[in-house]
């Protein structure tokens, strides 16, 4: 029995605060125009958000948060509860790869920070998205 606690979908944000400062003055922002004291937030607009950020920051050269970023997404996919896992890949990891497309920037440039579990779910959705997989974890074709 594990006495450790997992990460809940309502720290996600505080954590990646705390690995990437820069972001602050933006998420402020986008809490403001997107949230009252009374509404739940919704984790994954909310990571999406984020990886408009981490892009911008590769855009721009500045990009000495990203080992802390990368360990706090590590953390998320190996701490986190179910959801928070779930969004660590879906929400965050997918976002990135599908944000730098857009820009024209190939994903691989940000293998080189991915920890061991990150790297796992970095590769299987690459392996959806490249028709190897039904679904995203499930059997290679």
């Amino acid at each position: 029995m594990s006495l450790k606690k997992e990460i809940s979908k309502q720290e996600v944000m505080n954590v990646l605060l705390a690995a990437c400062p820069s972001y602050k003055n933006r998420w402020l922002q986008y809490y403001k125009e997107n949230y009252d004291d009374s509404e739940e937030q919704l984790l994954y607009s909310e990571l999406t958000d984020f990886a408009y950020h981490f892009i911008d920051l590769y855009k721009h050269n500045q990009i000495s948060e990203f080992p802390r970023i990368f360990e706090v997404i590590e953390l998320l996919h190996t701490d986190g509860d179910d959801y928070v896992k779930e969004a660590a890949t879906i929400g965050l990891l997918e976002d990135i790869q599908n944000l730098a497309l857009g820009e024209d920037i190939n994903p691989d440039v940000f293998k080189q920070y991915l920890k061991p579990e990150t790297q796992k779910w970095w590769i299987i959705l690459n392996d959806f998205w490249n028709g190897k997989t039904e679904n995203i974890g499930g059997p290679i074709k």
